[in-house]
């Protein structure tokens, strides 16, 4: 009986060695390593040791699978002999014969052994590293560098067998795990976190769009040429101060020789410094500032830079070619960030208007914008920006007004042309739930008022 009770003993305290492998193993997985890194940076010694054990994470999960294997294995050794030892006295009193005592107590031991592992071994810890995974970091490092340091040169024999085994069949192990997030992993904890309630839809809506603000070309915000009001360098500067009457806006670019001739930028700064005696007789040209000139394909917060160096609010962008592909402003690139800035200058347009089941919104408007501010989302895999450029896309052909199509589940109609492209359509989902997927549609289709097949896109 006391070999039994001092087996029983040990199971406990094994089950507990496993409870603080398990403890260890969870509590740094889930650790925010950047609490502890201010926590150290502040002085915290604890913290300190908790981030020397991060540092070397995958090996410190190699020793923690090392203490569980041995553990779990001892226990699984004395559990049996020692719980039977316990329940046999009380089984054999039953009358029952010898062969179905031994196979109760062994089914006996088997369930109490599994229901103490499992609630002591593997549950509570792991529980409880999931709760407080910080403070349990910083209680178990010092005991954490310890054990590794014994059993290091184990962990590094087994570590390395693995190892050439993965490399056997063609996969290089990682020494260490990968800590950071993708920008699609942030926005996807960005959106879980306010469908969840910790993040006010503005927040959520801000950071988000901080997030997309690097990876977004000037090419992607500008004012495309077509919209841009230009001024000829031989222009008298009357003519610029009736522009800024017109259509109100500071700067405007000069033009040279030909179109794609940027010549300067001329604004209400230049225009203020010119006697009212000269506004008649000097030309814009020789008014004008010279341009920064920014490359379309040049990412958003490269081109703050490069504008903050010149002092310089606007740029004139140029494509690949060397031509004048439009203009952006200080303002077009803050509203990649807070989204749209009216100011007295702009015109009061709205970029999507509910019709009954429907959207009217501006075709000359980015897909991620008009997927924002109506839910409904088009595919954006073409040379395209704009809704506009889609339905150019899967026309092919200028539209006309009156012109429908479907394009992944979305009912596109026209209802006014800008230059010969869509200004203003009506977009509306067919099927009127949220689709999962860009899959085409295969449907039989009327004709337009013009007698054209409605194209399937």
């Amino acid at each position: 009986m006391t070999a039994a009770l001092l087996g029983l003993l040990a199971v406990f305290v094994l089950t507990a060695g496993t409870g603080y492998f398990v403890a260890q193993e969870f509590a740094y997985v889930s650790a925010d390593r950047l609490t502890l890194s201010r926590e150290a940076a502040a002085g915290d010694k604890r913290a300190a040791k908790a981030v020397k054990v991060l540092e070397r994470l995958s090996f410190m999960l190699s020793g923690a699978q090392l203490g569980i294997t041995v553990t779990g294995l001892v226990v699984g050794f004395l559990a049996e002999p020692s719980v039977s030892a316990l329940l046999r006295p009380a089984l054999d009193g039953t009358g029952l014969p010898g062969g179905v005592v031994s196979a109760i107590s062994v089914t006996l031991s088997f369930v109490v052994a599994t229901v103490i592992q499992m609630v002591l071994g593997e549950l509570a810890p792991k529980n409880l590293a999931l709760a407080v995974p910080e403070r349990l970091a910083k209680s178990l490092a010092t005991s954490t560098l310890i054990y590794l340091r014994i059993v290091g040169p184990v962990i590094h024999v087994f570590d390395s067998a693995a190892n050439r085994l993965l490399r056997r069949i063609g996969i290089e192990p990682v020494e260490e795990l990968h800590h950071g997030a993708t920008l699609e992993e942030l926005g996807h904890l960005i959106g879980e976190s306010h469908e969840q309630g910790e993040l006010p839809a503005a927040t959520a809506e801000l950071v988000d769009h901080a997030l997309e603000f690097s990876e977004r070309t000037l090419g992607e915000v500008m004012v495309v040429r077509a919209d841009v009001t230009f001024v000829r360098r031989d222009a008298m500067a009357l003519e610029a101060v009736e522009l800024i009457a017109r259509h109100g806006h500071s700067n405007y670019p000069v033009l040279g020789d030909h179109p794609d001739d940027p010549a300067g930028v001329l604004g209400v700064r230049e225009l203020m410094a010119l006697p009212a005696a000269d506004v008649g007789r000097t030309t814009a040209g020789e008014l004008a500032r010279r341009p920064l000139l920014l490359p379309e394909i040049l990412k958003l917060p490269a081109a703050v830079d490069r504008m903050r160096e010149r002092d310089d609010e606007f740029a004139v962008v140029l494509d690949e070619h060397g031509g004048v592909a439009g203009i952006v402003t200080y303002e077009d690139i803050a509203e990649e960030l807070v989204g749209e800035i009216s100011d007295e200058s702009d015109p009061v347009d709205e970029l999507a208007v509910a019709d009954g089941d429907g959207w009217v919104v501006d075709a000359g408007r980015r897909l991620d914008e008009i997927e924002e501010a109506t839910g409904i989302v088009l595919p954006d895999e073409g040379d395209y920006d704009t809704l506009a450029g889609l339905i150019i896309d899967r026309l092919g052909r200028f539209p006309t007004v009156g012109d429908r199509l479907t394009v992944s589940g979305v009912r596109i109609e026209v209802r006014t042309l800008d230059r010969h492209v869509a200004e203003y359509v009506r977009i509306e989902r067919t099927d009127r739930t949220e689709r999962t997927d860009r899959t085409e549609r295969t449907e039989q289709v009327p004709r337009t008022q013009h007698g054209e097949q409605e194209p399937q896109a």
